[in-house]
């Protein structure tokens, strides 16, 4: 990502996070009519204690000096979580700019962790590395999602996936949503490493193949780690209830796990059995 990209995106997701809030939800009265939603700038330079000048030439991505301190009022003002904090000052400050040596690292799974997937028999499981392709699923995940091994390493991406595969698009009671959440951990992912240039290439592609891509992706919305009650109408066991969560692997390769434990008082579990075989 060049520096004109960058300042470009870190403008969107202002853009998007000001339009999001409204007066009453910072203290500030409503006023006159808006002719847009959201707050005003001058009212988010108010909230910041920057010049509404200031502000205006951060949010239309000019490339002005931005230092931390007021970088963190801004982010107080636009009532920013600490994964979009950190979005934007990877964004503004150029943090992970220089990450070059990590972008071309090949991803592998440890021993260890192909125990862990072993072990998690009825939790259907997915490890991903840092630009969301799938390296690794247990024979649950792949029951109730794919068979991952049927598709080449180079179109095994997770994003990619839902919104290509027709068995994904179906699967999730609200589509969008679930979606949503793994755009989130994607934009994550995509604010870190501002020096590999894949994302924006993959970004492109996606918006122009997928209009709902590029309608989802321009919502902004950033998450390290969502953890979400998932509904799936599975063509074979019917409804199927799980918790959703990511666990981040640390080390080098920022592995990510996803695991989707069946919900406690349903027959979730029992089903999952039964599509693997496994009747006892």
């Amino acid at each position: 990502m060049d520096r004109n990209t960058r300042l470009k995106e870190m403008s969107a997701f202002l853009k998007m996070k000001r339009s999001k809030l409204h007066p009453h939800m910072v203290g500030l009265p409503s006023g006159t009519r808006r002719r847009t939603p959201g707050l005003r700038r001058e009212e988010v330079a108010q909230l910041a204690g920057v010049s509404t000048t200031w502000y205006t030439w951060l949010e239309q991505g000019r490339d002005i000096k931005v230092s931390s301190s007021v970088l963190d009022a801004v982010s107080n003002a636009l009532r920013l979580n600490i994964d979009e904090r950190k979005y934007l000052a990877a964004l503004a400050m150029e943090e992970g700019a220089q990450s070059d040596w990590l972008i071309a690292q090949e991803t592998s799974i440890s021993p260890s962790l192909k125990k862990i997937l072993q072990e998690l028999r009825y939790c259907p499981t997915i490890i991903s590395d840092r630009r969301c392709f799938i390296v690794g699923w247990n024979q649950a995940a792949a029951n109730v999602f794919l068979d991952f091994e049927t598709i080449g390493e180079r179109r095994r991406n997770l994003i990619y996936l839902l919104f290509a595969r027709k068995e994904l698009r179906s699967l999730a009671v609200n589509w969008e949503h679930f979606v949503k959440g793994f755009l989130a951990i994607f934009r994550t992912y995509y604010g870190q490493y501002v020096a590999d240039n894949w994302y924006l290439q993959f970004i492109e592609k996606m918006a122009k193949k997928y209009p709902e891509f590029h309608d989802l992706w321009n919502q902004s919305e950033v998450s390290s780690a969502p953890e979400v009650l998932i509904e799936f109408r599975h063509a074979k066991a019917g409804k199927m209830l799980f918790n959703l969560t990511s666990l981040e692997v640390k080390g080098n390769n920022d592995l990510r796990c996803s695991i989707y434990t069946p919900v406690e008082d349903t027959d979730t579990e029992i089903k999952l059995k039964k599509l693997m075989g496994h009747n006892e």
